[in-house]
């Protein structure tokens, strides 16, 4: 007799297709999306904001229109790109469109702050006069087409000279010192660099003043503002010295101390060339902080309308203290004068930095052609030099007792 077996038979729930396989999103690209949801949000947060501020509160004032607008357009970027993306991608575009935007914000206050200084002083930057003479016999009723800053970029040129001659090679022995001395005294010096370097620079130019005129009796003279700045640039370029021979890798040094190069050579041929183009960026900072001092210089060196060449007597005047008297002048043609010093120290200190970038900005190993030239006429020198040797040598009859 045959059963038949009436166990219910086993089923499989359906299987879904499988759908298309997921793309990458490159976080680089540029989407048509994107630059729309840009678009939106921007047009929404301006309109809501002017609606704030015209229909429905009674708000005023620029910078408060622009903080909410900006976080506005933060929120309905935030919503408009949830649309169609995922969490982490939102974040990810939040973010993105966050620092993004401080960025240009930073960028466009310092688009503003130069061009509004440059508009300021553009009477006084046309005329020719303005660099080549000074003040002596000029009053604030005289227009700009008479008296000049020649004065004052001297003074600030030998001022700065002279204070970062002072600074730098202290600056850099003590952050070598830092570096290569280990011990309880390298650190008491980190601690009072890094104490120096939030130092007022009032205070420095207090001291100077202290000690170099009232002690002296000198009076005014530029070396005293030149001391002054000195003091206030000496822990910035140790600090930043100190930061940037750190980065450099354990292994070249230890690779010069196993070929044996004393600690001495070992800095001098490898740590220093090797961090060049940090320390470079430590002498930028020490010589922007002092080229724009305004306070120690007029403790110190007083302020004057002539050219004044020696440092070691007489007052003497720099632009920074020209600018700051002049602006605050009721007349035009002085606070022309004063936007037009502010300019040519604007001009001045990128002047500075580019010439400092091109001697320290390579890295190294990287020489110019022209150093290039003479490393090969001196390898040209040394190989003539060895054939002379190595003949005189085999004429001396010593080369057969080689192996």
């Amino acid at each position: 007799m045959t059963t038949v077996d009436q166990s219910p038979g086993t089923t499989l729930p359906g299987r879904q297709q499988p759908g298309p396989a997921p793309q990458p999103r490159r976080l680089t690209a540029i989407r048509t999306p994107d630059v729309l949801a840009l678009a939106g949000a921007l047009a929404a947060a301006l309109s809501t904001t002017g609606l704030l501020w015209t229909e429905i509160a009674p708000f005023s004032g620029l910078v408060g229109y622009i903080v909410l607008t900006w976080g506005l357009f933060v929120l309905f970027y935030a919503v408009l790109v949830s649309f169609d993306q995922s969490g982490p991608a939102v974040r990810d575009r939040l973010v993105s469109v966050v620092v993004h935007s401080l960025g240009a914000l930073v960028v466009a206050v310092l688009v503003f702050v130069i061009a509004y200084t440059f508009w300021k002083g553009w009477h006084a930057l046309v005329h020719a006069n303005f660099y080549t003479t000074d003040l002596r016999t000029t009053g604030p009723l005289d227009p700009v087409t008479k008296g000049g800053v020649i004065h004052a970029i001297i003074g600030t040129l030998i001022e700065v000279g002279i204070a970062m001659s002072i600074s730098v090679p202290l600056g850099l022995l003590t952050a070598v010192f830092m570096n290569e001395v280990p011990g309880a005294l390298s650190r008491f010096v980190r601690t009072v660099i890094e104490a120096m370097t939030a130092l007022p620079d009032i205070l420095a130019g207090l001291f100077i003043y202290a000690t170099l005129i009232i002690i002296l009796h000198r009076g005014f003279f530029g070396g005293a503002a030149a001391c002054a700045l000195a003091v206030t640039t000496l822990p910035i370029v140790a600090r930043a010295g100190d930061v940037v021979l750190r980065l450099v890798p354990g292994g070249l040094t230890e690779a010069s101390y196993a070929l044996g190069s004393g600690q001495w050579r070992t800095v001098w041929n490898v740590k220093l060339p090797t961090a060049r183009s940090g320390l470079a960026t430590a002498v930028i900072l020490g010589t922007a902080r002092a080229i724009g001092e305004t306070s120690p210089v007029l403790l110190t060196a007083g302020a004057t309308f002539h050219v004044n060449f020696n440092p070691l007597s007489g007052p003497m005047m720099s632009l920074p203290l020209l600018a700051y008297q002049s602006v605050q002048s009721p007349f035009p043609a002085e606070i022309a004068r004063g936007f037009g010093a502010a300019c040519t120290l604007l001009v001045l200190v990128l002047f500075l930095f580019a010439v400092a970038r091109t001697i320290g900005g390579r890295g190294a190993g990287q020489l110019t052609p022209r150093q290039q030239r003479r490393r090969a006429m001196g390898s040209v020198r040394d190989l003539a030099r060895y054939e002379r040797l190595w003949a005189a040598r085999a004429d001396a009859g010593y080369l057969g007792d080689e192996t």
